[in-house]
């Protein structure tokens, strides 16, 4: 008998989870009216994290916009985007994300007339709640050795950058950092873990050596903390621990921090009235559809992940980005400045039948044409 129920459960979840061996193409036809766009919103930032775009245009992908090919760049730019979000690391396996890949991207960004938020992993690849690797150069150091080494590369990266005129206006220390960076040094299991001292101490070191550089004071420090439960918790350890910074940063992607908009609404409210910092949704992002259009399995592509409400179509898409804007324009005092859609670019530049191509491109802001989607309009304000 329970043989039997683990082949079902198995079943139900393979089936559930991973795409079929036939790539679908083109999304379903959505019959809902278009929402009508929010010209009232403005917010003072919106941004897109396009730090896959140099790999992506390496592979020859090309973006189009009311049927004229465009760099993505330019699209972005022309739809009312006004800050891209570049990932850095710290020695990556490839050129991706390196310094020198973010050097010549940041050049591109400028050239464009918009701004930077350079997102500081602090690691030799991804960095999130899971995992936090202290680069592999790092990794032997003495605790006081790693700390100058956070401050002098935090330093060198802002100089350099400010070197080519592309100084960053919003420096994001760490990437989502609930339980810490730089393990284990700096390491965090819980409110109370005696490790916190440390943890502060790095972020600290970081904070500085990015003021150090900053000769115009002219840069933003953000904390990024990843989804909306014990948000307020984390912001109260770093008033506690008297870390200083300029903005709180959350990631909210509904299927993975909650259904509640209520809740996500209160969390703003309470972190804005009592820490008084500028509230930036850092990373979020919304399915246009729930098929396929390469053979790499897909974070989101089940009916129960999405908002009640809010439809995985292309009007769906963008009323859910209206939501946010609103929301964020009702954070007390103003507070609510900004959101970062994390990789509208990132479709399936490596050909439908990849399977380690895109994870993303049903929440992509393009079809599977690379057609401009209706959701960029939640840039313009």
């Amino acid at each position: 008998m329970k043989t039997s129920i683990y082949i079902f459960l198995f079943t139900l979840i393979f089936f559930s989870c991973t795409k079929n061996t036939t790539p679908v193409v083109t999304p379903p036809v959505n019959n809902n009216p278009p929402p009508p766009v929010n010209t009232n919103s403005s917010l003072l930032y919106r941004a897109a994290d396009l730090s896959f775009l140099p790999e992506i245009e390496q592979y020859g992908t090309t973006f189009s916009d009311s049927g004229t090919t465009k760099p993505a760049l330019n699209i972005f730019k022309n739809n009312g985007c006004n800050l891209i979000r570049v990932r850095l690391w710290y020695n990556p396996a490839t050129a991706h994300s390196s310094l020198a890949e973010v050097l010549t991207f940041c050049q591109k960004i400028k050239q464009l007339g918009m701004d930077i938020f350079l997102d500081f992993h602090y690691s030799d690849t991804w960095a999130d709640p899971s995992k936090q690797y202290t680069p592999a150069a790092w990794s032997n150091l003495s605790f006081t050795d790693l700390q100058d080494s956070v401050f002098q590369y935090s330093k060198r990266v802002i100089t350099l950058l400010q070197n080519q005129n592309t100084s960053p206006i919003i420096v994001q220390i760490g990437n989502e950092i609930n339980s810490g960076i730089l393990w284990n040094a700096g390491k965090l299991n819980n409110w109370t873990d005696p490790n916190l001292s440390n943890f502060t101490a790095l972020l600290n070191k970081a904070i500085a050596g990015v003021k150090a550089a900053d000769t115009n004071n002219s840069i933003s420090i953000m904390l990024h903390y990843a989804g909306i439960d014990g948000a307020v918790g984390f912001f109260n350890l770093m008033q506690q621990q008297n870390v200083t910074y300029d903005m709180i940063g959350l990631s909210y992607y509904p299927w993975w921090h909650g259904f509640d908009l209520n809740v996500v609404q209160q969390t703003l409210n309470s972190l804005a009235t009592t820490y008084s910092k500028k509230i930036f949704i850092a990373e979020t992002a919304y399915p246009f559809t729930l098929t396929w259009n390469d053979n790499t399995n897909n974070s989101v592509g089940a009916a129960n992940q999405l908002l009640t409400g809010y439809d995985a179509t292309p009007n769906g898409q963008l009323a859910y980005l209206q939501k946010l804007k609103s929301m964020l324009n009702t954070v007390p005092n103003n507070l609510g400045v900004g959101f970062c859609y994390w990789e509208p670019d990132w479709v399936a530049f490596k050909g439908t039948a990849a399977t380690d191509g895109s994870s993303w491109e049903n929440l992509a802001l393009f079809d599977f044409q690379n057609k401009a989607l209706i959701g960029m309009q939640a840039y313009k304000n």
